[in-house]
């Protein structure tokens, strides 16, 4: 019972603050521009190929590319920060408010809190994940139609990705967690979650792509195992090696398994501190 009042407790803590619809605003927004604006563009492109290449477009895709499935995962691709962030918030905020106190005096086990704290990020991430898609899918396939193309929303793989990829930001928010618990100061969690999703990651995806030696290695990267979760994403187009991507099972074990693995390190050690 006291592993459920913790929960519900950590569900109040949310609900009762503006950050989680305040990141949720800054997520619609963002998939929005991306999905709408880059489905459009491409849909255009390919549309008028003479016009895109005078205009310095791109058209090219991988052969065998599902263009629907591409705008659609704008949602997890690139808006698994907003779950990241608010994940560990939820730790830090604690130690940045001073709350832990009346929170241990309300809960002893302190393992019990951490463990709270994850299951409700995991819904969150997740209530999160249906807001991304729902834009991406929305702005996404009303960009294609308007140029003709076909949407996938008749389809059974299109519902499944977007599963997948709801599946994807509730993990996302649980790796937030565990890093909330390893970097419990506020600033510095917040500064590693955009250097490394924003900057470090994409670089290092990038640089992985043009050796199959190092592309085997990049696929478990936390990003590069999301999108093989979710089983497609933009950066596809970007990559230059030939290296396989993980299985969709595969990409949510090293997800749930660094979300597992951050937490319980992070528990074991800066969570055992004591509170001043």
């Amino acid at each position: 019972m006291s592993f459920l009042r913790s929960i519900a407790s950590e569900f109040q803590k949310v609900f009762t603050t503006r950050m989680w619809w305040l990141l949720g605003a800054l997520l619609v927004v963002y998939v929005l521009m991306l999905a709408g604006g880059f489905g459009a563009f491409l849909a255009w492109s390919i549309r008028n190929p003479d016009a895109a290449a005078a205009a310095g477009g791109n058209t090219t895709v991988p052969p065998g590319t599902d263009i629907a499935h591409l705008i659609y995962t704008f949602a997890s691709s690139i808006g698994y920060v907003f779950p990241v962030l608010l994940g560990a918030l939820a730790v830090t905020g604690e130690f940045r408010h001073r709350t832990l106190t009346p929170t241990f005096l309300a809960e002893p086990h302190r393992s019990v809190v951490l463990a709270g704290k994850f299951v409700t990020q995991l819904v969150v991430g997740a209530g999160l994940g249906v807001a991304a898609f729902a834009t991406s899918v929305g702005a996404g396939a009303a960009a294609l139609a308007a140029f003709d193309f076909e949407t996938g929303l008749v389809q059974g793989g299109t519902w499944a990705l977007v599963g997948r990829g709801v599946l994807a930001m509730a993990l996302w928010g649980a790796i937030g967690v565990g890093l909330g618990a390893l970097v419990p100061n506020q600033v510095a969690a917040i500064v590693i979650v955009i250097a490394f999703t924003q900057f470090v990651e994409p670089i290092l995806r990038l640089a992985a792509s043009f050796s199959d030696i190092t592309a085997s290695i990049g696929r478990f990267l936390p990003g590069a195992a999301s999108d093989a979760l979710v089983g497609a994403s933009f950066y596809s187009i970007m990559s230059t090696g030939s290296g396989a991507s993980l299985e969709w099972w595969q990409g949510g074990l090293v997800l749930l398994g660094i979300a597992v693995v951050a937490t319980v390190i992070g528990g074991a050690t800066t969570w055992r501190r004591d509170v001043s």
